[in-house]
């Protein structure tokens, strides 16, 4: 979608940067239209960042770095926990904004808070995890300690399908552990960003702590190459996070890039084929299937492929496309460019000798017949040398692939440049575990179709999933942001003292 496109009803308002504690209409006059996808329409429009505004933004932080990087921990406690507090109790009024913006029903918007209510209540027990350590007397009257101190400015990139948890997976902790952020949220659905920060501020964060510039590829590169930002956090496609990680720490920076994925979950025989039916449909077309640990390929080991295609089959034909303000179990893809570069895939199978199953593109939809509509689809026996199977196709199109053995389903799931997540479902216990060990992807699922980590571990993939050392949230996301500084002291004798010119030595 350009950022003149006209082609559906316009409106007037337009949603401003947050920088220095309040809106911010920035310094250029280019927007872009922010879609409510159920309708088809331009709900609102939202300012395109430049270079200058990222400036403002990174100067306005840094300022504020300097208090807020001396404030007590129990303080910024406090203000996590009011702000958990405050979250909790308007979580109904995000999930609608989220729904509106991005089209996930309003019960997978819930979950998604939830998940990032999961991180800012780890943020606020991380005292725990950032007081340091001390060796007394490492050498006669040396003491050694180790303190952890925050980066300075971060900056973090966050995707379109995850408008709050991700923002969540990172800024809590970022902001417990001192530091200030700059926030660049997606363009196609911005308002969460803008709503999380006034959040912040009401629940005692003081300006310019957390500022978000909205925008597009400008302000990435601006944010990317800026001197005074220590770190990028960045969730996207895998081009996209390869070239933030490569272009950021060419500048010196800090990075952790989550990109994309080609999810496959292997349903041995023994498998209980409705639990493994009933998960693929969940895990294949919730949010519309613009999940990074969205199931997109069904790996079935002979002899139960007919049986769980037909029981998948079943399921899918009782769900109910549609608006999800009103009650619809799977809504529309974020923009129509999308839509339509999602449905392409259908054309591609056929070509390519799948066989289409349930075509999703004539769905009738419970919604304004301008929404970007696209229905759960199944593609049975999908080479895989077809772009079906090896691009993140991030839409409701779930392909099954047929394997005569465990071993060739491994195969097949380690031969994927993507490593993020998997799963198994079985009901001997032996194959679990030796799966666990032998699958090269760095989250599994044994009979868990989404395997996403709570708050206290961490996430991210392997291989191309995953650019940087450090994965998302939990002790990793402390790890992140937070630099370790070790001391060593002794405070001298009178009587001791005298010149040596030797290496220190521990005595």
């Amino acid at each position: 979608m350009s950022d003149t496109d006209t082609t559906t009803t316009e409106t007037t308002e337009v949603l401003d940067h947050w920088i220095a504690g309040g809106p911010d209409a920035g310094s250029g006059d280019r927007t872009g239209p922010v879609y409510d996808p159920a309708r088809g329409v331009v709900a609102k429009r939202v300012r395109m960042g430049t270079a200058d505004d990222v400036d403002r933004a990174v100067q306005v932080a840094r300022k504020a770095f300097t208090s807020w990087g001396e404030t007590s921990i129990a303080k910024r406690q406090q203000v996590l926990f009011a702000f958990r507090e405050l979250l909790n109790a308007r979580r109904d009024e995000l999930a609608a904004i989220l729904t509106a913006e991005h089209g996930k029903v309003l019960s997978d918007a819930a979950g998604e808070i939830a998940r990032g209510l999961e991180v800012v209540e780890f943020a606020c027990g991380m005292p725990h995890l950032t007081k340091g350590s001390f060796s007394l007397n490492a050498s006669t009257d040396v003491d050694v300690y180790t303190v952890k101190e925050p980066l300075g400015v971060v900056g973090i990139i966050s995707p379109f399908n995850f408008p709050a948890m991700v923002p969540m997976w990172f800024f809590p902790i970022a902001i417990a552990a001192g530091n200030t952020v700059v926030l660049k949220p997606s363009e196609k659905d911005p308002s969460a960003a803008s709503w999380l920060a006034a959040l912040l501020a009401e629940a005692g964060l003081p300006d310019g702590v957390f500022n978000v510039v909205h925008g597009d590829k400008e302000a990435v590169d601006a944010l990317l190459v800026h001197p005074e930002v220590a770190a990028i956090s960045f969730v996207g496609s895998t081009p996209i996070a390869r070239y933030v990680y490569e272009t950021a720490t060419r500048e010196g920076k800090r990075v952790q890039a989550l990109g994309g994925a080609k999810n496959h979950m292997l349903v041995l025989p023994d498998a209980d084929l409705d639990l493994a039916a009933d998960a693929a449909v969940n895990a294949g077309f919730g949010s519309a299937g613009e999940r990074c640990m969205a199931i997109s390929v069904l790996v079935a080991v002979d002899p139960i492929g007919d049986d769980l295609v037909a029981k998948i089959t079943e399921r899918m034909a009782r769900l109910r496309t549609g608006d999800g303000r009103e009650g619809a179990d799977m809504g529309p893809l974020i923009t129509r460019e999308h839509r339509d570069k999602v449905a392409g895939y259908l054309d591609v199978a056929g070509a390519d000798g799948a066989t289409v199953v349930v075509d999703g593109r004539g769905v009738q939809a419970d919604g304004a017949a301008e929404g970007f509509w696209l229905g759960p689809s199944l593609v049975d026996h999908v080479p895989t040398d077809s772009s079906v199977y090896t691009d993140e196709i991030f839409g409701p199109v779930l392909s099954v692939v047929r394997v005569a053995s465990y071993a060739e389903g491994v195969e097949l799931i380690n031969a994927v440049p993507y490593g993020n997540g998997t799963a198994i479902f079985t009901n001997d216990g032996g194959a679990a575990r030796r799966f666990m060990r032998d699958v090269e992807v760095g989250m599994v699922g044994v009979n868990v179709p989404i395997p996403v980590p709570v708050a206290y571990h961490s996430f991210g993939g392997w291989k191309a999933s995953m650019f940087g050392d450090a994965k998302a949230y939990g002790p990793h996301g402390v790890e992140f942001y937070t630099r370790d500084k070790t001391i060593t002291s002794r405070w001298l004798d009178p009587s001791h003292g005298g010149i040596n010119l030797g290496f220190p030595q521990n005595t």
